[in-house]
């Protein structure tokens, strides 16, 4: 279950309360009576790394995403080993 950290407006008495995601927040202070207020701080989550791209999330099935489709990715390896490069110049 969940710590909310909550302050009162009134007094300024801070405390931290368990609750579960269903229970309603709380609103009255135990010291004073005054109006709570949630307290929000930073989270858990440390994004380390280079980076993020798009095929991390994808299933690993074997096959490269290239941008290119299957079949012309097929056709143009089949003619480019017989291609030969034009000469620089001309």
């Amino acid at each position: 279950m969940p710590t909310y950290a909550y302050a009162c407006t009134a007094c300024g008495h801070r405390f931290d309360a368990v609750q579960s995601f269903s229970d309603a927040a709380l609103t009255e202070c135990p010291e004073c009576g005054g109006t709570l207020r949630k307290q929000y701080g930073s989270i858990g989550v440390t994004f380390n790394g280079s980076g993020f791209y798009r095929t991390d999330s994808r299933s690993s099935s074997g096959t490269k995403t290239t941008g290119e489709s299957p079949a012309s990715s097929a056709s143009s390896t089949s003619s480019g080993a017989s291609a030969s490069p034009a000469p620089a110049g001309s």
